[in-house]
């Protein structure tokens, strides 16, 4: 027999690969990418209120021992700086227009009692309105109560990642 004449059969090609479905690495980066970038906005939204919270702690204790002699001014640092953190640990929209009596009720539901509501918390939202400054036995009241507060939010940090 000749070998032209041979009873081969053709070569047969594969067929063509699929797309679908994919390979298992396509499987882990599909699910990977939203489980890191979860973790990151969880992170950074939990360094974010470390942050704000140690920073205003820091501030805290310059207004009251580096601060000026002035109680307006220190008045109006202390409610500058409450809202900041409040602004910065809560949700925006829930806090920022908040004025008055609910920005006092606000205040307090992370302590005990209703020391900005009834207390010397009072004067952060009527110091617009007094005639006469406050007194250095109510700034430092005010400083010890805004010391309560901070304390009282990281608190809340702790609790809140924990569960």
């Amino acid at each position: 027999m000749q070998p032209t004449q041979l009873p081969l059969k053709d070569i047969h090609l594969p067929d063509t690969i699929s797309g679908w479905p994919p390979a298992i690495g396509w499987w882990l980066v599909a699910i990977s990418i939203p489980l890191v970038l979860f973790f990151l906005y969880w992170l950074y939204k939990r360094l974010t209120r470390k942050t704000a919270l140690k920073t205003a702690k820091k501030t805290l204790a310059m207004i009251r021992h580096y601060g000026v002699k002035d109680n307006d001014k220190k008045l109006r640092e202390l409610s500058v700086l409450i809202r900041r953190v409040a602004i910065s640990t809560s949700p925006r929209a829930q806090v920022a227009s908040l004025t008055g009596r609910e920005w006092l009720a606000f205040l307090d539901q992370s302590v005990t009692g209703s020391p900005f509501s009834q207390g010397c918390g009072q004067l952060l939202a009527e110091a617009a309105y007094r005639k006469n400054t406050p007194t250095e036995s109510e700034i430092s009241q005010l400083i010890s109560l805004c010391d309560d507060w901070l304390n009282a939010q990281t608190q809340y940090s702790k609790r809140k990642h924990k569960s």
